[in-house]
């Protein structure tokens, strides 16, 4: 039988992959884990009897209901409605704790929620989620491939990225018109491994990565720094101004960033 999509959700019914993707979190007998996007709580089942404490974050209301009264006898389980971009992982964590998460993000916004989780990578020890086979290329992409760029970068500088299985569209009720991802993401923030504050290298990789067809010193300038500065920089690192920031893995760009920072 079809699943009604009111809000154009599609629904994981492939029990292997339920099954595959509950095991890749690992162990969570003393784990809190949050759940984006439980729909009708295929691998929410799975998950509720493994863990210490289960909150799902849902904004559909009739699936809200539905899984209330499900898990009604599950004294772990406990649901928050709402968009899951405004809601406040940090009141769902307890204190000196890191949950892990688990999530079929929605396709629109599936960049915005990831920017969500590195932001709390202070509450997340890891997360399996679930996203379009093209955005996941993105995330998981190596320095000089054709699908690195801001997204990989950021991603990488917050969590290692293991790249689990795809799933075709007939995993899903209703089937997609893509294929899906399955990734694991484990939270090991490198600012201070690269000796980089990470409000300031965020801001510098969006300057690097601003223009994808320019090169890192046309970026550069464009972003406001003196030309001047821009080629004296290239020069001491000994990185090609005509390199474009796909080709820089992160520790070249940390190079770069140290050297464009004023003398203390």
């Amino acid at each position: 039988m079809k699943q009604k999509s009111r809000l154009g959700q599609n629904f994981l019914v492939d029990q292997a992959a339920c099954a595959a993707i509950a095991d890749a979190l690992g162990d969570l007998s003393r784990a809190t884990v949050l759940e984006i996007g439980p729909g009708h709580g295929a691998i929410t089942s799975l998950l509720v009897p493994r863990c210490r404490q289960y909150i799902a974050f849902e904004i559909d209301p009739p699936l809200i209901r539905e899984l209330e009264f499900r898990f009604r006898q599950q004294p772990s389980f406990r649901i928050v409605g709402g968009d899951i971009l405004t809601a406040d992982f940090a009141a769902a964590v307890p204190p000196q704790e890191k949950a892990a998460l688990v999530g079929n993000l929605p396709y629109y916004i599936t960049a915005d929620i990831l920017l969500k989780l590195f932001a709390a990578h202070p509450l997340l020890d890891r997360a399996v989620i679930m996203i379009q086979r093209e955005v996941a290329d993105r995330v998981a992409a190596t320095p000089g491939t054709r699908d690195y760029g801001l997204l990989s970068a950021t991603a990488q500088m917050y969590a290692r990225i293991e790249t689990l299985f795809t799933l075709p569209p007939e995993a899903f009720d209703p089937p997609p018109e893509v294929h899906s991802t399955v990734l694991r993401l484990t939270f090991a923030p490198r600012f201070q491994e690269l000796g980089v504050d990470a409000p300031g290298f965020d801001r510098f990789l969006k300057q690097c990565f601003s223009q994808k067809r320019k090169t890192l010193a046309n970026n550069l300038r464009a972003a406001g720094y003196e030309p001047a500065q821009v080629a004296h920089v290239f020069t001491t690192t000994g990185i090609s101004p005509q390199l474009r920031a796909e080709a820089l893995p992160l520790e070249a760009m940390a190079t770069l960033y140290h050297a464009l920072l004023p003398d203390p």
